[in-house]
C-alpha cells in the first residue's frame, strides 16, 4: 500500500514539474514581442532624432551659404594698379624731326633724320617741306608719349625721345612712309635694326623722298648700324676727363651715353650747358 502510494507521489510531482516548465515556456514566448516591441518603440525615436538633427544641420548650413554669399556681393571688386603712362601736348612743330611740347621744351627724334627746312645756313632740301607737314599732321596739338634710350639731350640741349602717338611710332613711322631717314647715332640704337628695315622698304616701294629725291639721295650703305660699347664705358665713378679724348665728338658721345648733366660723373662739362669738353676740336 506504502508503495502505491510513493508511485502516486511521484507521478504527482512529475507532472507538477512538467507544468511548472510549460508555464515558463509559454510566459518567454509571451514576453519576446513585447520586448520586441519595446526595442522598436525605443529606436523609433531615436532614428527621429537623428533625422530631426541632420535637418537642423542641414539648415544651418543652407543658412550659412545664404550668408556667406550675401557677404561676399557686398564685397567691392579688387581694383587694378593703374599704370598711367604720362602724356605731353605738343605746343608747336619746328620740321620734321623736331618739335616743342608745354613748358618749351624741344624734343629731337632718336634714330631718324628728316631733310632740312629751317636750318639757317642750308637750303630748303628735297622733300622737306611734306617731312615737316607729314609730322604736323601726325602730331600737333596732340598728346605723345615720350621715350627714353640712352642719351638725355643732345649738344644743343634738345630732349633726344622716341615719339608714340596713339599706337603709332612715329620715328618709325616716318621712315617707313619715306619722310625720313634712318639716322642712328650710339649709345642710341634701340630701335636701330628697326629703322635699317624700315628705310630698306620706303626706298624698294619708292615712297616720299625716295620716289621724289632720286638724283640728291645717296645709296644707303647696306651694314648693320654699329653696337653701343657698353663694356668698355665706365659710369659708376670717374674716370676719365678731357686729355682723354682727341675729339669733341668722342668725348660728347661718352659725357651722354652716362647720363649728360644729370650723370656727369666725369665732369666734362664744366660749365653744365650740355656740351662736354668744349675746347677739343
Amino acid at each position: 500500500m506504502v508503495k502505491i502510494i510513493k508511485k502516486i507521489l511521484l507521478v504527482i510531482a512529475g507532472a507538477f514539474v512538467l507544468l511548472l516548465i510549460l508555464g515558463i515556456l509559454i510566459g518567454e514566448e509571451l514576453q519576446t514581442p513585447q520586448s520586441e516591441n519595446q526595442l522598436t518603440e525605443v529606436s523609433a525615436p531615436v532614428n527621429e532624432s537623428q533625422e530631426t538633427s541632420q535637418e537642423q544641420s542641414e539648415s544651418i548650413s543652407d543658412e550659412s551659404s545664404i550668408i556667406e554669399e550675401k557677404e561676399e556681393s557686398r564685397k567691392e571688386p579688387p581694383q587694378e594698379e593703374s599704370k598711367e603712362i604720362k602724356t605731353y601736348l605738343i605746343t608747336k612743330v619746328v620740321d620734321g624731326d623736331t618739335i616743342t611740347i608745354e613748358g618749351g621744351q624741344v624734343i629731337r627724334y632718336i634714330g631718324i633724320d628728316t631733310p632740312e627746312t629751317v636750318h639757317p645756313s642750308k637750303p630748303v632740301e628735297c622733300f622737306g617741306v611734306e617731312a615737316s607737314n607729314k609730322n604736323k599732321e601726325l602730331v600737333d596739338g596732340k598728346q605723345i608719349k615720350l621715350e627714353k634710350d640712352i642719351s638725355e639731350t643732345d649738344r644743343y640741349g634738345r630732349l633726344l625721345r622716341y615719339i608714340w602717338i596713339g599706337n603709332i611710332f612715329v620715328n618709325d613711322y616716318l621712315v617707313r612712309q619715306g619722310y625720313a631717314y634712318a639716322s642712328t647715332y650710339p649709345p642710341d640704337v634701340k630701335y636701330a635694326e628697326q629703322f635699317v628695315q624700315a628705310q630698306r622698304e620706303a626706298r624698294e616701294n619708292n615712297r616720299g623722298l625716295w620716289a621724289s629725291c632720286q638724283s640728291t639721295i645717296e645709296p644707303e650703305p647696306e651694314q648693320e648700324p654699329e653696337s653701343s660699347p657698353a663694356e668698355d664705358i665706365i659710369c659708376s665713378y670717374n674716370a676719365y676727363n678731357c686729355s682723354n679724348f682727341s675729339t669733341h665728338t668722342e668725348a660728347q658721345s661718352i659725357f651722354e651715353y652716362c647720363g649728360g648733366i644729370n650723370n656727369d660723373i666725369h665732369r666734362l662739362d664744366g660749365d653744365n650747358n650740355g656740351i662736354a669738353c668744349e675746347s677739343l676740336p
